[in-house]
């Protein structure tokens, strides 16, 4: 069994004194793990670090097995360790990949989201809005897609300004009514609308965290999502 793909290593842990283990999202092999042999020598720590985009081969006599990478650096983002905040959403997107999703499923459409993101990292001020958004395609490929196209009690796609925590719907403001003070609040900024304010972010991050808490809830077994990501949300309340 083998194959050849690209990707991006989102974790990294020794294996025994010489080799490392490392998982790769990947472009059409998704989450995946493999041994480097190696992977522990000082030679291959910069290239195995997560964020990495590597072109990697997979081998393994049987599908069932972790099997051996073969990794050749892409891109190297080391640069993004003199950000702190560009470090933090690094980390956050490795992490949150980790939890999420489930080993050896191609997710395509997040994979060139999940790219384009890193590299708007290192260039794009405005990261953290397309991070929200990455969050928010995240459910999507889960299963948990927000459904923000029209109000779920009116019908009508204008005056949008709440999302319904128990089905993910959007509600306009009239059709809230009494209930706006149990509806999480929906910044227009997860509408595709405008800059978003910080107050704006973290309405976002208040959305897509509700579900993603209540989505992965099988994995998660009680434990809150990624310090990570809560590291991040941190900062950009600060900064």
């Amino acid at each position: 069994m083998d194959w050849q793909d690209e990707g991006c290593i989102i974790a990294m842990r020794a294996h025994g004194e010489a080799a490392a283990i490392i998982e790769v999202f990947t472009a059409a092999h998704g989450r995946h793990a493999g041994v480097v042999r190696g992977g522990a020598s000082r030679k291959m720590a910069a290239v195995l670090q997560p964020g990495s985009q590597v072109a990697v081969t997979w081998q393994a006599r049987l599908a069932e097995h972790i099997g051996v990478f073969t990794v050749e650096p892409i891109r190297s983002r080391a640069g993004l360790m003199a950000d702190r905040l560009a470090l933090a959403g690094l980390n956050a997107i490795c992490a949150m990949l980790h939890v999420a999703l489930p080993e050896r499923q191609a997710h395509p459409q997040l994979w060139r989201a999940t790219m384009a993101l890193l590299a708007a990292l290192e260039r794009d001020p405005d990261w953290p809005e397309a991070y929200l958004r990455w969050e928010a395609l995240l459910l999507e490929e889960l299963g948990f897609g927000l459904d923000l196209g029209r109000c779920a009690v009116t019908g009508s796609r204008e005056g949008l300004a709440y999302v319904s925590p128990r089905t993910g719907r959007a509600v306009s403001a009239e059709g809230a009514g009494d209930w706006a003070a149990r509806l999480l609040p929906l910044p227009a900024v997860l509408l595709g609308q405008g800059r978003a304010t910080r107050q704006e972010l973290a309405q976002g991050f208040a959305v897509t965290g509700h579900f993603l808490n209540r989505g992965l809830e099988p994995m998660l077994q009680g434990r809150p999502l990624p310090a990570a990501r809560a590291r991040l949300l941190e900062l950009l309340a600060t900064s």
